[in-house]
């Protein structure tokens, strides 16, 4: 039994090798059962604490759109623009890719969970704050939201998926790592500190 359960947070154990299980295998790779026989403990034992499979899923979105969130507050406060803000984005679901991709599954998770529903304001009331930093100059902040959270998200998608390098786009970027490449490419819409200075 490779990761068994010896002591301490059982909740907090059972998530993490959910998230190693769909790290190697996707969402879809384990059941309750299978991470209680992982960790070395009953059966019934994670059921104490997530009730069943989708409890587990919602437990790790919650996780993930809190830390996402601290990410995103994190760099607001030291001194980051939007678009550094989405630099975090993108590092965070490089660092947590299992928790990225559950958070966006909606037909894997509870959407009425109060917990997840907080978390997620959370994060998004961060990308929100992101977007009023740009100041005056963004005159449809719901828009610029939008399409800076288009910009990172796809980013990530793309890396997390492989496509980014099956396409051979990253080899375009010569090496440089998913932070230089969000910077560039988002950079594109919104500058290194904020939107472009206007012409003239």
């Amino acid at each position: 039994m490779a990761d068994g359960y010896h002591h301490g947070n059982l909740r907090a154990a059972v998530l993490e090798r959910a998230a190693r299980v769909i790290e190697e295998k996707g969402p879809y790779g384990f059941s309750l059962r299978s991470l209680a026989t992982d960790l070395g403990v009953s059966h019934t034992a994670p059921r104490h604490h997530f009730g069943d499979r989708q409890g587990v899923l919602n437990a790790l979105a919650t996780e993930g759109f809190a830390e996402l969130a601290e990410r995103l507050r994190a760099s607001a406060g030291d001194g980051g623009g939007f678009l550094e803000s989405g630099v975090a984005y993108v590092g965070f679901a490089e660092d947590r890719p299992a928790h990225f991709t559950v958070m966006f599954e909606p037909s894997l998770l509870d959407l009425d969970d109060a917990e997840l529903v907080a978390a997620r304001r959370s994060a998004f009331a961060e990308l929100r704050s992101g977007v009023r930093s740009l100041g005056e100059e963004v005159t449809d902040e719901p828009a610029a939201m939008v399409a800076g959270w288009s910009i990172v998200h796809g980013i990530a998608t793309l890396a997390l998926t492989g496509n980014l390098d099956r396409s051979g786009a990253r080899d375009l970027f010569e090496g440089a790592d998913l932070s230089t490449i969000t910077r560039r490419s988002a950079g594109l819409l919104f500058g290194p500190s904020g939107p472009p200075e206007p012409e003239g």
